[in-house]
């Protein structure tokens, strides 16, 4: 059954993507499984209250795994009781129906992100752009990646749908910030998560690889600049040393804080609009989904579960649109009294 279909009462009985599995302890002291199950259609909570702490490594060990049990409203949200849960193995086919991906049109987007970049007014820029660009391998990746594991663009072509959401953003508010250099902020917005396509694997499902978990996306994108530097001036003007740190400070500073994991704060002030635009776009898009109004029904809980990037529950229904089905439904119009 397809996460979409899940109603209280439903029994379920099919296999799922797991997202971070792990194990709690009730008031009682005892071991309990949690986990988000997902497959293409969304996403759901899931629990098994008789669990020992042992047998999570294997139950989460491929990354799927088969669940039987039923379907309960808990605090008003859907949440799978689980009695038997399993890991399968999927093939390459499967991926198709157990991953979420994004709606939109990837060559499009692709070709709209390339068409930016070959914009670019500087040589050199134009010619480091390219390096990328001609990297079929990395593309490839590129446009198949997710942005994040469980946060963010969680879903296959959802690093390209971010970019490319990125940089049609900046495109239409540079012309009211014509102090900032449009190339570095093009440029940097589609260099700023590349280096996901090295951090994240999505053939067991959205997971972190060895790359991610020892070096991550942040150090891997000012790597790979410095070497698509050097492949640039190959064929075209060498980029310049000050532009080139520019860049990196970008990609090494995105994440605005810290503590939120940059290396650096954002100290340019293209640095400061991409770490700004980045943290619009990332927290806009998953507070859409996450709210998913257009599936909101009634008995649905107004409120979400609170979502721990954002620090808060969000509200769900569009007070508008309920304002407007609310006169709608008390306009004597809308339902004329019977005949006499």
């Amino acid at each position: 059954m397809h996460i979409r279909d899940l109603k209280p009462g439903s029994l379920v009985d099919s296999v799922y993507s797991l997202v971070n599995p792990q194990t709690g302890v009730t008031r009682n002291g005892k071991c309990y499984f949690k986990v988000l199950l997902r497959d293409a259609t969304g996403e759901t909570s899931a629990r098994k209250w008789t669990f020992e702490e042992s047998m999570l490594g294997e139950v989460s060990s491929t990354g799927y795994a088969r669940v039987v049990g039923r379907v309960e409203l808990y605090s008003g949200q859907l949440q799978v009781v689980v009695d038997q849960i399993e890991p399968v193995q999927i093939s390459r086919e499967d991926l198709i129906a157990l991953l979420p991906a994004t709606s939109k049109d990837i060559p499009q987007m692709f070709t709209e992100v390339a068409a930016l970049l070959r914009s670019l007014e500087s040589p050199s820029m134009r010619a480091l752009a390219e390096a990328y660009l001609s990297d079929e391998t990395m593309m490839a990746a590129f446009r198949q990646a997710p942005a994040a594991t469980n946060v963010h663009h969680a879903w296959i072509g959802g690093l390209l749908e971010h970019t490319h959401q990125l940089m049609q953003l900046a495109e239409r508010m540079l012309p009211l910030y014509p102090a900032l250099n449009r190339d570095l902020v093009l440029l940097g917005l589609f260099l700023h998560d590349l280096g996901k396509t090295a951090e994240l694997e999505w053939e067991r499902g959205f997971n972190y690889t060895t790359d991610g978990n020892l070096v991550g996306h942040l150090v891997r994108g000012a790597v790979w600049l410095q070497v698509k530097s050097m492949v640039a001036a190959r064929s075209g003007p060498k980029v310049p040393p000050d532009a080139l740190v520019a860049l990196q400070h970008i990609i090494v500073s995105h994440h605005g804080q810290l503590e939120h994991g940059a290396a650096k704060l954002p100290s340019t002030p293209e640095a400061i609009f991409v770490a700004a635009l980045d943290n619009l776009e990332a927290k806009t898009t998953l507070s859409i989904v996450a709210v998913a109004r257009e599936r909101l029904r009634v008995g649905n809980a107004e409120f979400t579960e609170r979502i721990w990037s954002l620090d808060t529950r969000l509200y769900r229904p569009d007070p508008l649109k309920h304002a407007a089905d609310s006169v709608e439904s008390a306009d004597p119009a809308a339902h004329p009294a019977p005949h006499a």
